[in-house]
């Protein structure tokens, strides 16, 4: 039987591959569950890809992974990155180990992008390898 990883994504993801495409690139959040699939069968894993532009909803998915005993989450909570400290408390609360990725490099983009409170509770960060973060988030879960 497989484990589940859920994958989380925040605010403005939905709209990847048509917002700002020299930051984010050009796939669409489609297109990256969609690779994201067959890497998931690769490590005998399941995955579960949501978005919402809506920080309580990615909270009650959290509750909800630690609740269906999933493997781990991978959280690219967009902006909310950097200012939710409600993010923080849920992240610490579920016991899970949570990987936080992002497409660009927050640390080479504007100041206030380069605190994270998701980081500071996350099990460890991705970032910066556009598609790739979550591939590589993804195999890091599945080592966990």
């Amino acid at each position: 039987m497989s484990e589940t990883v859920y994958i989380l994504n925040g605010p403005n993801l939905n709209l990847l591959g048509v917002r700002e495409p020299e930051i984010y690139g050009a796939a669409t959040l489609d297109e990256i569950a969609g690779g994201l699939e067959d890497k998931a069968k690769a490590l005998d894993l399941d995955i579960e890809v949501r978005q919402s532009n809506h920080e309580g909803h990615l909270i009650d998915w959290m509750h909800e992974a630690q609740a269906e005993g999933a493997k781990a989450v991978i959280l690219n909570a967009g902006a909310l990155t950097h200012t939710s400290l409600a993010l923080y408390d849920a992240i610490r609360g579920i016991g899970l180990p949570v990987i936080e990725v992002h497409l660009s490099n927050p640390h080479a983009r504007e100041t206030y992008r380069h605190k994270s409170y998701v980081g500071m509770a996350a099990t460890g960060t991705i970032s910066g390898f556009g598609p790739l973060s979550y591939e590589l988030a993804l195999d890091a879960a599945a080592k966990l």
